[in-house]
């Protein structure tokens, strides 16, 4: 397992659920993230409502930089997901720090693995100590097309 990228001076993680700026979050992911393009609000909440939830924040002005939920039994399994920096602080080392705050947390319930799907950002994953699969023949998905 690689280090604990150090998050920005200015910046702090939370996972209060509260503190999720729900609309922006929801701006994001629907406006700009492939893989939720048109996503509707209310699924949005459902999402944010059933999972783990880790935002980054601006501690002078409390806006939300950064958003990553992680759906999880807290106990044997967790998938990261819906992982977005907001393009104005990309590049500071926030995504990293965001990414290793999931591997910590979710280390700390025993987890055995955390799984995600990228299109585009192994190489941030891989600094965090995530890798391709090692059998990725004995996985399988079940796709329900909407």
């Amino acid at each position: 397992m690689t280090g604990t990228p150090s998050l920005p001076e200015g910046y702090e993680i939370s996972t209060d659920p509260a503190r999720v700026d729900r609309e922006r979050v929801h701006h994001w992911l629907s406006t700009d993230a492939y893989w939720a393009l048109g996503r509707p609000r209310q699924k949005q909440d459902l999402a944010i409502d059933g999972s783990l939830n880790f935002g980054v924040f601006d501690t002078v002005s409390g806006e939300q930089v950064a958003y990553a939920r992680v759906i999880t039994d807290r106990a044997t399994f967790a998938w990261l997901c819906d992982v977005y920096v907001d393009p104005a602080v990309r590049g500071k080392g926030v995504g990293s720090a965001l990414v290793a705050a999931v591997r910590d947390e979710t280390r700390s319930y025993g987890v055995r693995r955390v799984l995600l799907a990228t299109h585009d950002a192994h190489g941030v994953y891989e600094k965090i100590g995530f890798a391709p699969l090692e059998r990725p023949e004995h996985w399988m998905a079940l796709i329900f097309h909407q």
